[in-house]
């Protein structure tokens, strides 16, 4: 869908990067290692986002550091946007407010740190979830979004066990609250 709107396929790749989840940030080198592109088409679409007031920068050491201006008058329509693009606002609205008792959900993996690899890991954590009805919403939002979604399940007892364990990898919360996350 962006691909229609932005003919820059790294400007696209940058947008999803920093908005899909605001909190992430990258420099130039990082970057064009991580999107497999020259360090030079990289840093003229950084330009263009920061002169637009779009990406925020700063200097670290030898290294400056962009991520998405939250402050900008169309962050949230931007995000948006992104999110729609994605189908993770397709993932919200389809299996998580369809499936009953949800305490929480977030997304893992790439997503969580702003990479569109195709895959989401979306973990759900709720109790007398039905099983039938995240079979069907899951399998119809797949179809719909093009990208494969992988669910993993927890009741909060398990999920306390595992609670370490997510709070040492970069995660998307989606739905709900973690008590010790500002």
């Amino acid at each position: 869908m962006l691909n229609s709107l932005i003919t820059s396929r790294t400007r696209i790749r940058l947008l999803l990067k920093f908005f899909l989840n605001p909190k992430t940030s990258g420099y130039l080198r990082q970057l064009a290692t991580e999107f497999g592109e020259s360090t030079n088409s990289i840093r003229v679409e950084l330009n263009k986002l920061t002169e637009a007031q779009i990406l925020k920068s700063k200097s670290e050491g030898r290294n400056k550091i962009y991520n998405a201006n939250t402050t900008h008058p169309l962050f949230e329509e931007i995000r948006s946007i992104v999110l729609k693009s994605t189908g993770i606002d397709k993932v919200v609205s389809d299996i998580i407010n369809k499936l009953g008792s949800m305490k929480l959900a977030f997304i893992r993996g790439d997503y969580a740190i702003g990479k569109d690899s195709g895959l989401i890991d979306l973990i759900l954590v709720g109790e007398n979830i039905n099983s039938k009805e995240l079979d069907r919403v899951h399998k119809k939002t797949e179809k719909l979004i093009e990208r494969k979604i992988n669910i993993l399940v927890l009741d909060p007892g398990e999920y306390e066990k595992l609670e370490q364990n997510f709070n040492a990898e970069p995660r998307l919360i989606i739905f709900g609250k973690i008590e010790n996350e500002k």
